[in-house]
Protein backbone atom coordinates (compact mmCIF):
# COMPACT_ATOMS: atom_id res chain seq x y z
CA UNK A 1 0.00 0.00 0.00
CA UNK A 2 0.83 3.49 -0.79
CA UNK A 3 0.67 4.65 2.94
CA UNK A 4 1.19 8.47 4.39
CA UNK A 5 2.20 9.60 7.73
CA UNK A 6 2.11 13.00 9.36
CA UNK A 7 4.70 13.90 11.32
CA UNK A 8 8.01 13.11 11.56
CA UNK A 9 8.96 13.11 15.14
CA UNK A 10 9.76 9.98 17.01
CA UNK A 11 6.33 8.20 16.73
CA UNK A 12 6.01 9.36 12.65
CA UNK A 13 9.85 7.89 12.17
CA UNK A 14 9.19 4.51 13.94
CA UNK A 15 6.01 4.31 12.07
CA UNK A 16 7.22 4.79 9.32
CA UNK A 17 9.97 2.46 9.37
CA UNK A 18 8.03 -0.05 10.88
CA UNK A 19 5.69 0.28 7.82
CA UNK A 20 8.22 0.45 4.94
CA UNK A 21 9.84 -2.98 6.60
CA UNK A 22 6.22 -4.44 6.28
CA UNK A 23 6.59 -3.63 2.07
CA UNK A 24 4.57 -1.00 2.26
CA UNK A 25 5.99 2.81 0.23
CA UNK A 26 5.84 5.00 2.53
CA UNK A 27 5.80 9.12 2.52
CA UNK A 28 5.96 11.46 5.39
CA UNK A 29 5.63 14.66 5.80
CA UNK A 30 6.41 17.41 8.30
CA UNK A 31 6.34 21.09 8.91
CA UNK A 32 10.02 20.74 10.49
CA UNK A 33 13.31 20.80 8.48
CA UNK A 34 13.85 17.82 9.89
CA UNK A 35 13.06 15.15 12.05
CA UNK A 36 12.39 15.15 15.99
CA UNK A 37 12.35 19.01 15.82
CA UNK A 38 9.72 19.46 18.46
CA UNK A 39 8.53 17.48 21.13
CA UNK A 40 11.44 14.79 20.76
CA UNK A 41 13.83 17.28 20.40
CA UNK A 42 15.49 17.58 23.80
CA UNK A 43 13.07 15.26 26.29
CA UNK A 44 14.13 13.28 29.73
CA UNK A 45 16.07 10.60 27.25
CA UNK A 46 14.60 7.43 29.62
CA UNK A 47 13.24 4.97 28.21
CA UNK A 48 11.38 3.61 31.37
CA UNK A 49 8.58 0.36 30.98
CA UNK A 50 8.42 -0.01 34.58
CA UNK A 51 7.81 3.58 34.82
CA UNK A 52 4.89 3.75 32.56
CA UNK A 53 2.24 5.16 34.95
CA UNK A 54 -0.47 7.56 34.40
CA UNK A 55 0.01 11.30 35.26
CA UNK A 56 -4.39 10.51 36.56
CA UNK A 57 -3.81 8.56 39.97
CA UNK A 58 -5.99 8.43 43.20
CA UNK A 59 -4.50 11.30 45.30
CA UNK A 60 -3.68 13.72 42.64
CA UNK A 61 -6.56 16.17 43.00
CA UNK A 62 -5.61 16.76 46.41
CA UNK A 63 -2.10 16.91 45.35
CA UNK A 64 -2.60 19.91 42.79
CA UNK A 65 -4.51 21.68 44.97
CA UNK A 66 -1.79 21.98 47.56
CA UNK A 67 1.12 21.91 44.69
CA UNK A 68 -0.72 25.34 43.63
CA UNK A 69 0.96 27.01 46.26
CA UNK A 70 4.20 25.75 45.75
CA UNK A 71 7.10 27.31 43.92
CA UNK A 72 8.80 24.15 42.93
CA UNK A 73 5.34 22.22 41.84
CA UNK A 74 5.66 19.36 39.38
CA UNK A 75 2.50 20.24 37.93
CA UNK A 76 1.16 24.09 37.39
CA UNK A 77 -3.06 24.48 36.57
CA UNK A 78 -3.28 27.88 34.62
CA UNK A 79 -6.74 29.31 34.26
CA UNK A 80 -8.30 29.11 31.38
CA UNK A 81 -11.33 29.65 30.14
CA UNK A 82 -10.88 26.98 27.26
CA UNK A 83 -14.04 24.52 27.09
CA UNK A 84 -12.33 21.80 25.60
CA UNK A 85 -9.28 21.96 28.33
CA UNK A 86 -11.49 21.89 31.13
CA UNK A 87 -13.60 18.90 29.62
CA UNK A 88 -9.80 17.14 28.96
CA UNK A 89 -9.12 18.17 32.91
CA UNK A 90 -12.51 16.92 33.72
CA UNK A 91 -11.91 13.38 32.25
CA UNK A 92 -8.41 13.05 33.80
CA UNK A 93 -9.81 13.85 36.83
CA UNK A 94 -12.67 11.06 36.63
CA UNK A 95 -9.28 8.50 36.05
CA UNK A 96 -8.06 9.62 39.52
CA UNK A 97 -9.65 6.04 40.95
CA UNK A 98 -7.88 3.10 42.24
CA UNK A 99 -9.83 1.09 40.01
CA UNK A 100 -8.90 3.20 36.95
CA UNK A 101 -5.21 4.09 38.04
CA UNK A 102 -4.45 -0.02 37.76
CA UNK A 103 -5.98 -0.48 34.06
CA UNK A 104 -4.35 2.44 32.89
CA UNK A 105 -1.28 1.66 34.27
CA UNK A 106 -1.76 -2.04 32.86
CA UNK A 107 -2.46 -0.64 29.39
CA UNK A 108 0.57 1.79 29.08
CA UNK A 109 2.97 -1.17 30.75
CA UNK A 110 1.97 -3.11 28.10
CA UNK A 111 2.36 -1.40 25.33
CA UNK A 112 5.61 -0.01 26.94
CA UNK A 113 7.21 -3.68 27.45
CA UNK A 114 6.76 -4.34 24.34
CA UNK A 115 8.12 -1.33 23.10
CA UNK A 116 11.36 -2.15 24.78
CA UNK A 117 11.39 -5.69 23.02
CA UNK A 118 11.00 -3.84 19.91
CA UNK A 119 13.81 -1.61 20.38
CA UNK A 120 16.07 -4.27 21.40
CA UNK A 121 15.26 -6.01 18.07
CA UNK A 122 15.74 -2.61 15.85
CA UNK A 123 19.06 -2.10 17.66
CA UNK A 124 20.60 -5.32 17.15
CA UNK A 125 19.38 -4.99 13.68
CA UNK A 126 20.43 -1.76 12.16
CA UNK A 127 23.35 -0.77 14.94
CA UNK A 128 21.85 2.11 15.13
CA UNK A 129 23.59 4.05 18.35
CA UNK A 130 21.99 7.30 20.32
CA UNK A 131 24.14 7.49 23.26
CA UNK A 132 22.06 4.52 24.45
CA UNK A 133 22.81 3.14 28.22
CA UNK A 134 20.67 -0.21 29.46
CA UNK A 135 21.74 0.25 33.42
CA UNK A 136 18.25 0.67 34.38
CA UNK A 137 16.26 3.55 36.17
CA UNK A 138 16.13 4.34 40.00
CA UNK A 139 13.65 6.36 41.42
CA UNK A 140 14.60 8.54 44.57
CA UNK A 141 12.49 8.94 47.52
CA UNK A 142 12.72 11.86 49.68
CA UNK A 143 10.40 10.93 52.36
CA UNK A 144 8.84 8.15 54.07
CA UNK A 145 5.48 9.06 52.66
CA UNK A 146 7.02 8.21 49.24
CA UNK A 147 8.09 4.87 50.13
CA UNK A 148 4.99 3.89 51.09
CA UNK A 149 3.17 5.30 48.20
CA UNK A 150 5.21 3.28 45.85
CA UNK A 151 3.42 0.08 46.80
CA UNK A 152 0.53 0.02 44.25
CA UNK A 153 2.80 0.93 41.73
CA UNK A 154 4.83 -2.30 42.89
CA UNK A 155 1.68 -4.71 42.84
CA UNK A 156 1.04 -3.73 39.17
CA UNK A 157 5.32 -4.16 38.78
CA UNK A 158 4.59 -7.64 40.46
CA UNK A 159 1.32 -8.84 38.56
CA UNK A 160 2.85 -7.76 35.31
CA UNK A 161 6.00 -9.87 35.80
CA UNK A 162 8.08 -6.55 35.79
CA UNK A 163 11.92 -6.82 37.20
CA UNK A 164 12.52 -4.20 40.35
CA UNK A 165 14.51 -3.93 43.25
CA UNK A 166 13.37 -1.85 46.45
CA UNK A 167 16.53 -0.38 47.82
CA UNK A 168 17.83 1.47 50.99
CA UNK A 169 19.88 4.68 51.08
CA UNK A 170 23.23 2.63 50.77
CA UNK A 171 21.56 0.59 47.62
CA UNK A 172 20.76 3.88 46.47
CA UNK A 173 24.62 5.02 46.74
CA UNK A 174 25.70 1.71 45.06
CA UNK A 175 23.23 1.70 42.15
CA UNK A 176 24.10 5.92 41.07
CA UNK A 177 27.65 6.63 43.08
CA UNK A 178 27.15 10.32 42.48
CA UNK A 179 24.03 10.40 44.88
CA UNK A 180 26.80 9.87 47.73
CA UNK A 181 26.69 13.81 48.22
CA UNK A 182 23.06 13.62 48.68
CA UNK A 183 23.03 10.84 51.19
CA UNK A 184 21.34 13.35 53.90
CA UNK A 185 18.62 13.67 51.41
CA UNK A 186 17.23 9.89 50.89
CA UNK A 187 15.29 7.80 52.19
CA UNK A 188 15.27 5.08 49.65
CA UNK A 189 14.75 3.94 46.57
CA UNK A 190 12.96 1.76 43.61
CA UNK A 191 15.19 0.20 41.01
CA UNK A 192 13.98 -0.85 37.30
CA UNK A 193 17.14 -2.76 35.67
CA UNK A 194 15.67 -3.51 32.75
CA UNK A 195 14.97 0.44 31.64
CA UNK A 196 17.23 2.33 29.28
CA UNK A 197 18.36 5.64 28.41
CA UNK A 198 19.18 7.18 25.12
CA UNK A 199 19.02 10.87 22.86
CA UNK A 200 15.84 10.21 21.53
CA UNK A 201 16.65 13.39 18.93
CA UNK A 202 19.79 11.54 17.56
CA UNK A 203 17.92 8.37 17.35
CA UNK A 204 15.04 9.27 15.92
CA UNK A 205 17.46 11.35 12.41
CA UNK A 206 19.46 8.11 12.46
CA UNK A 207 16.51 6.34 12.49
CA UNK A 208 15.35 8.27 9.34
CA UNK A 209 18.13 7.96 7.53
CA UNK A 210 18.23 4.68 7.76
CA UNK A 211 14.32 4.69 6.32
CA UNK A 212 15.17 7.24 3.64
CA UNK A 213 17.56 4.09 2.60
CA UNK A 214 14.68 1.88 2.50
CA UNK A 215 12.75 4.17 -0.36
CA UNK A 216 10.83 5.98 2.50
CA UNK A 217 10.38 9.17 0.87
CA UNK A 218 10.63 12.65 3.76
CA UNK A 219 8.48 15.98 2.86
CA UNK A 220 10.33 18.18 5.54
CA UNK A 221 9.42 22.18 5.53
CA UNK A 222 5.76 20.90 4.34
CA UNK A 223 2.57 22.40 6.32
CA UNK A 224 -0.40 20.29 6.10
CA UNK A 225 -3.64 22.13 5.85
CA UNK A 226 -6.11 19.30 6.37
CA UNK A 227 -7.61 16.17 5.00
CA UNK A 228 -10.13 15.28 2.73
CA UNK A 229 -12.41 12.64 2.20
CA UNK A 230 -15.39 11.29 4.09
CA UNK A 231 -16.00 10.37 7.70
CA UNK A 232 -16.12 6.63 5.80
CA UNK A 233 -13.03 7.03 3.92
CA UNK A 234 -10.01 9.64 3.67
CA UNK A 235 -9.12 10.81 0.09
CA UNK A 236 -6.03 12.89 0.31
CA UNK A 237 -3.81 15.35 2.83
CA UNK A 238 -3.36 19.05 1.51
CA UNK A 239 -0.22 20.06 2.20
CA UNK A 240 2.34 23.10 1.16
CA UNK A 241 3.69 20.74 -1.57
CA UNK A 242 0.26 20.22 -2.98
CA UNK A 243 -2.65 17.41 -2.45
CA UNK A 244 -1.41 14.22 -1.80
CA UNK A 245 -2.94 10.96 -2.04
CA UNK A 246 -2.47 7.51 -0.55
CA UNK A 247 -4.27 4.45 0.35
CA UNK A 248 -3.74 5.35 3.65
CA UNK A 249 -3.34 7.73 6.14
CA UNK A 250 -1.21 7.39 9.50
CA UNK A 251 -1.35 10.88 12.13
CA UNK A 252 1.57 11.31 14.27
CA UNK A 253 1.21 14.85 14.93
CA UNK A 254 1.29 14.83 18.70
CA UNK A 255 -0.75 17.22 20.27
CA UNK A 256 -1.43 18.52 16.84
CA UNK A 257 -3.60 15.23 15.91
CA UNK A 258 -6.92 15.82 17.24
CA UNK A 259 -7.78 19.29 15.05
CA UNK A 260 -6.78 17.48 11.75
CA UNK A 261 -9.66 14.47 12.73
CA UNK A 262 -12.18 16.58 14.53
CA UNK A 263 -13.28 17.54 10.73
CA UNK A 264 -14.75 13.87 10.49
CA UNK A 265 -16.27 13.49 13.68
CA UNK A 266 -13.67 11.78 15.29
CA UNK A 267 -13.37 13.70 19.13
CA UNK A 268 -9.47 12.61 19.67
CA UNK A 269 -9.04 13.55 23.62
CA UNK A 270 -5.52 14.79 23.48
CA UNK A 271 -4.14 17.71 25.18
CA UNK A 272 -0.66 19.40 24.88
CA UNK A 273 1.15 19.13 28.84
CA UNK A 274 3.86 21.28 28.69
CA UNK A 275 7.11 20.17 29.86
CA UNK A 276 10.70 21.19 30.48
CA UNK A 277 14.30 20.29 30.18
CA UNK A 278 18.11 21.51 30.53
CA UNK A 279 21.11 19.64 29.13
CA UNK A 280 24.69 20.17 31.24
CA UNK A 281 27.87 19.63 29.70
CA UNK A 282 29.63 17.21 32.37
CA UNK A 283 32.47 18.22 34.69
CA UNK A 284 32.73 16.21 37.62
CA UNK A 285 32.31 12.43 35.93
CA UNK A 286 32.54 11.15 39.98
CA UNK A 287 29.59 13.36 40.50
CA UNK A 288 27.36 12.36 37.41
CA UNK A 289 24.44 9.67 37.39
CA UNK A 290 25.31 6.52 35.38
CA UNK A 291 21.62 5.92 34.42
CA UNK A 292 18.47 7.45 34.52
CA UNK A 293 17.23 8.97 38.36
CA UNK A 294 13.55 9.81 38.89
CA UNK A 295 13.45 12.43 41.59
CA UNK A 296 9.71 11.61 43.14
CA UNK A 297 9.57 14.87 44.71
CA UNK A 298 9.76 17.07 42.07
CA UNK A 299 8.71 14.72 38.90
CA UNK A 300 12.00 15.30 37.11
CA UNK A 301 14.08 12.87 35.65
CA UNK A 302 18.03 12.99 35.58
CA UNK A 303 19.67 10.71 32.53
CA UNK A 304 23.15 10.26 31.44
CA UNK A 305 23.16 10.84 27.92
CA UNK A 306 27.30 10.45 26.65
CA UNK A 307 28.85 13.26 27.87
CA UNK A 308 25.48 15.42 28.72
CA UNK A 309 23.52 15.22 32.15
CA UNK A 310 19.40 15.77 30.59
CA UNK A 311 17.35 17.00 33.14
CA UNK A 312 13.82 16.70 32.09
CA UNK A 313 9.96 17.14 33.52
CA UNK A 314 7.10 18.80 35.16
CA UNK A 315 3.99 19.23 33.50
CA UNK A 316 2.26 22.67 32.94
CA UNK A 317 -1.28 23.33 31.23
CA UNK A 318 -0.60 26.18 29.14
CA UNK A 319 -2.06 25.24 26.16
CA UNK A 320 0.47 25.42 23.15
CA UNK A 321 2.16 28.30 24.91
CA UNK A 322 6.36 27.03 24.31
CA UNK A 323 7.38 30.21 25.91
CA UNK A 324 10.65 29.05 29.05
CA UNK A 325 9.88 29.81 32.35
CA UNK A 326 12.69 31.19 34.74
CA UNK A 327 10.54 29.38 37.48
CA UNK A 328 10.66 25.68 36.03
CA UNK A 329 14.00 26.22 35.22
CA UNK A 330 14.52 26.99 38.62
CA UNK A 331 12.89 23.43 39.66
CA UNK A 332 15.29 21.61 37.33
CA UNK A 333 18.19 23.27 38.77
CA UNK A 334 17.26 22.81 41.91
CA UNK A 335 16.58 18.76 41.44
CA UNK A 336 19.86 17.91 39.88
CA UNK A 337 22.14 20.71 41.65
CA UNK A 338 20.69 18.81 45.34
CA UNK A 339 21.39 15.36 44.07
CA UNK A 340 24.28 15.71 41.47
CA UNK A 341 25.38 18.61 42.70
CA UNK A 342 28.61 19.75 40.91
CA UNK A 343 28.60 16.71 37.83
CA UNK A 344 27.22 19.76 35.48
CA UNK A 345 27.59 23.19 34.44
CA UNK A 346 24.51 24.74 34.94
CA UNK A 347 25.86 28.08 33.79
CA UNK A 348 26.49 26.29 29.96
CA UNK A 349 23.24 24.33 30.48
CA UNK A 350 20.59 24.51 27.28
CA UNK A 351 16.68 25.44 28.22
CA UNK A 352 14.23 23.58 26.32
CA UNK A 353 10.44 23.52 26.59
CA UNK A 354 8.10 20.47 24.33
CA UNK A 355 4.13 19.85 24.08
CA UNK A 356 3.70 16.26 25.32
CA UNK A 357 0.24 14.90 23.83
CA UNK A 358 -1.50 13.54 26.73
CA UNK A 359 -5.00 11.62 26.89
CA UNK A 360 -6.79 11.52 30.02
CA UNK A 361 -6.45 8.02 30.96
CA UNK A 362 -2.35 8.28 30.27
CA UNK A 363 -2.68 5.52 27.83
CA UNK A 364 -1.61 6.21 23.73
CA UNK A 365 -4.17 6.03 21.09
CA UNK A 366 -3.07 3.42 18.66
CA UNK A 367 -5.16 1.74 16.01
CA UNK A 368 -8.46 2.60 13.44
CA UNK A 369 -10.57 5.28 13.10
CA UNK A 370 -13.95 4.78 12.09
CA UNK A 371 -12.76 6.04 8.94
CA UNK A 372 -11.54 2.81 7.41
CA UNK A 373 -8.21 3.94 5.89
CA UNK A 374 -7.43 6.55 8.50
CA UNK A 375 -4.81 5.67 11.43
CA UNK A 376 -3.60 7.05 15.04
CA UNK A 377 -0.45 6.45 16.53
CA UNK A 378 -0.48 9.64 18.92
CA UNK A 379 -1.21 10.57 22.65
CA UNK A 380 1.65 9.07 24.59
CA UNK A 381 2.21 11.89 26.00
CA UNK A 382 5.69 11.96 28.70
CA UNK A 383 6.44 8.00 27.11
CA UNK A 384 6.91 8.56 23.25
CA UNK A 385 10.39 7.77 23.97
CA UNK A 386 9.82 4.81 25.76
CA UNK A 387 6.43 3.33 23.66
CA UNK A 388 7.87 4.51 20.00
CA UNK A 389 9.16 1.31 18.49
CA UNK A 390 6.44 -1.09 19.84
CA UNK A 391 3.91 1.81 19.09
CA UNK A 392 5.16 1.79 15.37
CA UNK A 393 5.27 -2.24 15.45
CA UNK A 394 1.97 -2.84 16.43
CA UNK A 395 0.19 -0.12 14.03
CA UNK A 396 2.28 -1.55 11.27
CA UNK A 397 0.88 -4.92 12.12
CA UNK A 398 -2.43 -3.64 12.07
CA UNK A 399 -1.97 -1.48 9.12
CA UNK A 400 -1.15 -4.64 7.48
CA UNK A 401 -4.18 -7.23 8.46
CA UNK A 402 -1.51 -9.06 10.71
CA UNK A 403 -2.14 -9.96 14.36
CA UNK A 404 -0.33 -7.83 16.80
CA UNK A 405 1.87 -9.83 19.11
CA UNK A 406 -0.25 -7.91 22.02
CA UNK A 407 -3.41 -7.06 22.47
CA UNK A 408 -4.33 -4.07 20.76
CA UNK A 409 -8.37 -3.21 20.89
CA UNK A 410 -8.47 -1.38 24.10
CA UNK A 411 -5.73 1.05 22.49
CA UNK A 412 -8.26 2.53 19.73
CA UNK A 413 -9.79 5.74 19.67
CA UNK A 414 -13.05 3.99 20.20
CA UNK A 415 -12.38 3.54 24.26
CA UNK A 416 -13.12 6.86 23.96
CA UNK A 417 -16.74 5.86 22.95
CA UNK A 418 -20.14 7.46 25.00
CA UNK A 419 -19.91 5.63 28.08
CA UNK A 420 -16.56 3.50 27.57
CA UNK A 421 -14.41 5.06 30.01
CA UNK A 422 -17.06 4.66 33.00
CA UNK A 423 -16.99 0.87 31.66
CA UNK A 424 -13.70 0.01 31.76
CA UNK A 425 -12.77 1.53 35.09
CA UNK A 426 -16.10 -0.52 36.82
Amino acid sequence: MKIIVLGAGVIGVTSAWALARAGHQVTVVDRQPAAAMETSFANAGEISPGYSTPWAAPGIPGKALRWMFQRHAPLVLHATADPVRATWMARMLGNCTASAYVLNKSRMMRVAEYSRQCLGALRAETGIHYDERTRGTLQVFRTDLQLAAVQKDIKVLKADGVPYRELDVEGCIAAEPGLAHARHLLAGGLQLPDDETGDCHMFTQALAALAEAEGVRFLYGTTIAGLEGTRARIEAVRTAAGRLTADAFVVALGSHSPALVAPFGIRLPVHPVKGYSLTLPIVDESRAPVSTVMDETYKVAITRLGNRIRVGGLAELAGFDLSLSPRRRATLAKSVGELFGGAGDLDRASFWAGLRPMTPDGTPVIGPTPAANLWLNTGHGTLGWTMAAGSAQLLADLVSGRTPQIRADDLAVSRYGRGAEGRAAA
